[in-house]
Order: C-alpha cells, then structure tokens, then sequence
C-alpha cells in the first residue's frame, strides 16, 4: 500500500512537470534547438508517465 502511494506521488509530480514543459514551449520564443530538446524531455516524461499508469492501473482482463 505504501509502495501505491508512492507511485501516486511520483505520477502526480510527473504530470505536474510535464503541464509546465507544455506552457513552456508554448509560451517560448526562443531557438527551434531548445524547442526540440523541451519537446523530447515532455516525450520522455510522458513515457514515464505511461510506465508508472501501467503499474498502478493495471489492464486485468477478467
């Protein structure tokens, strides 16, 4: 049960991250470089984030 809240935890953390990369490239004027490497760290945060769904909510078919 511990373990569950953890992982909440750090769920609720990534996606908090990754809402703030999304306003931060949308709101950035700066160069296409730094536009690509904000965008690969959301994709990168986005896959942790669906590793960590997959562990808390597993896909039991019953």
């Amino acid at each position: 049960m511990n373990e569950d809240l953890l992982y909440i935890k750090r769920l609720d953390s990534l996606r908090a991250d990754h809402r703030d990369l999304d306003e931060k490239i949308k709101a950035d004027d700066s160069d296409e470089f730094t536009k690509k490497r904000l965008q690969k760290m959301k994709l990168f945060l986005r896959d942790e984030i669906m590793k960590l769904e997959q562990i808390i909510y597993p896909d039991i078919i019953a």
